[in-house]
């Protein structure tokens, strides 16, 4: 298969042999952004208008300070707290506290769909770093399904893998019809969903054997392949490494 700029990515993404390969593009594309962030970018006055409005999510605040250009995440955080003392401050200013019936009361039911707290909640829940790898990653997505309908030698490539995590699975068999026709999204979900239940198996079967191999008895039998068992359990739950170190800017 011949690749290209757009392609190269996703053909890396399937020779790592990992348990999804848009959990690599993710992690990338997530590193990337962070670096991209904390970078010069930070001095930018349209990136900074894009920050000072949208915020980061709460993983993201977490990964940005672990990255550990502290200058550079006070510096946003400076200017972002300005706008979102304006913000807040509208919100509080022309909003009034929610009222509500005896049921309402009785039943602990919030029926308010445009409280003060909703509103908040819509503010802190914005994030630049959420948004910037999305944006990407539907361009991944895109591409995918592209070499899917055109390139055999892609769809053998996928067939032969480990296909997808939890999260990623739902995501593209969501978005296969959004690429492909009814019999080509039939025959995909097909396909995703063989190798979703053959790896869930088969990560179950390597998490029995993590536990027999904890019993003393058991010490001088052979791993099998599930000395990492833990780990690839939870990416193929969650679409997470959790065995990757804390990632850092170069010094």
């Amino acid at each position: 298969m011949k690749d290209t700029i757009y392609t190269i990515p996703l053909t890396e993404a399937f020779q790592e042999k990992g348990e999804c390969p848009f959990c690599f593009i993710y992690r990338k594309l997530e590193q990337d952004a962070i670096s991209f962030t904390l970078g010069c970018s930070y001095m930018e006055m349209d990136f900074r208008e894009q920050t000072d409005k949208a915020g980061f999510c709460t993983l993201h605040y977490q990964k940005l300070y672990d990255y550990g250009n502290r200058l550079g995440l006070c510096l946003i955080l400076n200017t972002h707290y300005k706008v979102l003392y304006e913000t807040i401050n509208n919100i509080l200013s022309e909003n009034t506290l929610p009222t509500y019936s005896f049921f309402a009361r009785l039943k602990k039911t919030s029926t308010e769909s445009n409280s003060i707290s909703t509103q908040i909640d819509n503010q802190l829940n914005s994030c630049f770093l959420c948004d910037r790898i999305e944006k990407d990653l539907s361009r991944y997505v895109s591409t995918f399904f592209y070499l899917w309908n055109k390139q055999s030698e892609f769809k053998n490539l996928y067939e032969n893998s480990k296909g997808l995590c939890i999260t990623h699975f739902s995501r593209l068999i969501k978005d296969a019809p959004l690429y492909l026709n009814e019999e080509q999204t039939k025959e995909f979900f097909e396909l995703s969903k063989r190798l979703l239940m053959d790896s869930l198996k088969r990560i179950e079967q390597d998490l029995d054997w993590f536990i027999v191999k904890h019993d003393h008895n058991n010490k001088d039998k052979p791993w099998n392949n599930a000395q990492d068992a833990i780990p690839r359990a939870i990416q193929k739950l969650a679409g997470i490494y959790p065995q990757d170190p804390i990632f850092k800017e170069d010094l």
